[in-house]
């Protein structure tokens, strides 16, 4: 296993280095002018001209890049125009909010998703099976941004429960403060975990080694404690892996609107403001982020289930 995990962090690298690229040049036809928008519309020329150069801005696009790569090796990628700081500084101060919300979300995307998949399995087909199916049908196709306004209109200004956003001091502050943020993200992330669950464990309890289990004289709780929801669940860990992937690049409007400091309130100021740098450093961070975690999924899933083995 440890040579398949080299192998597939060797197989990384042309991977990365094609999102590096991709994003440099995505943002080189975006519109704007990087230092009409830093020094205002009342900057002559020659303002302009000198701050680009300052920036690096005048240069040829493949001496650009090849200054971004270099920034990415490194591990500063490279300075932000307007913090004036290295761009993993500020990913540093901002990243534990995003993996708090990454956490959180998850954690009650599985608290929801676990007991409803387990109902709906054990009564395929009748009335709670259908009616929960189609709960989470609809959360599936809500919007995370409208259902972010709902819940600060019902739950925050309505109930008086929760802040309308913002971070605090301490971990039970956080936690209360960033639970409608990941309630967002964690309601569609149980959805799929919901569907997928279920019908993982309507195929396991018709497998032939569940009947001899009960053929044995196995309760029926015990049985579905320790053979079918154990192997229902390791084909669970590749669709928690993906949510987890969507997850932290779907944080990006969550924390706006919710106003959490995060990488991906960090991202849309980035674009208001045509700070290139940054937008560049934090894509190739995102992407790094989800090839991990894809990796560890993979890692996970070949340690859940034997018959799997990394290639």
């Amino acid at each position: 296993m440890i040579l398949a995990i080299l192998k597939r962090l060797l197989m990384l690298v042309p991977v990365l280095i094609g999102i590096t690229l991709l994003s440099f040049l995505l943002l080189q036809i975006m519109p704007g002018d990087p230092a009409s928008r830093a020094m205002g519309t009342r900057a002559s020329a020659e303002e302009l001209q000198a701050m680009r150069e300052l920036w690096g801005l005048d240069k040829p696009l493949w001496v650009q890049y090849l200054y971004f790569l270099r920034d990415c090796l490194t591990g500063s990628f490279g300075v932000s125009i307007f913090h004036k700081q290295p761009i993993i500084t500020l990913v540093a101060e901002r990243l534990p909010y995003t993996l708090a919300i990454v956490a959180y979300s998850t954690v009650i995307a599985l608290v929801i998703a676990l007991p409803f998949a387990i109902l709906a399995a054990a009564n395929r087909g009748r009335l709670a099976d259908v009616a929960i199916r189609q709960v989470f049908v609809v959360l599936i196709a809500v919007p995370p941004f409208w259902l972010c306004y709902v819940l600060i209109l019902g739950l925050a200004l309505g109930m008086g429960w929760f802040p309308t956003g913002g971070v605090g001091e301490g971990l039970l502050e956080n936690l209360h403060r960033l639970f409608l943020p990941s309630l967002v993200v964690g309601l569609s992330t149980a959805a799929l975990i919901q569907q997928s669950l279920r019908a993982a464990l309507i195929d396991t309890m018709q497998a032939d080694y569940i009947d001899t289990a009960r053929a044995k004289g196995l309760r029926r709780r015990e049985v579905f404690l320790r053979h079918v929801l154990p192997n229902s669940l390791i084909s669970t860990i590749s669709i928690i892996g993906v949510r987890i992937s969507w997850i932290i690049g779907g944080t990006v409007v969550v924390e706006k609107i919710f106003s959490a400091p995060g990488l991906g309130s960090l991202l849309i100021d980035a674009i208001v403001s045509r700070d290139l740098p940054v937008i560049r450093g934090l894509t190739v961070f995102f992407a790094i982020m989800v090839v991990l975690v894809n990796l560890i999924t993979d890692i996970c899933y070949a340690l859940a289930d034997p018959r799997v083995r990394l290639e």
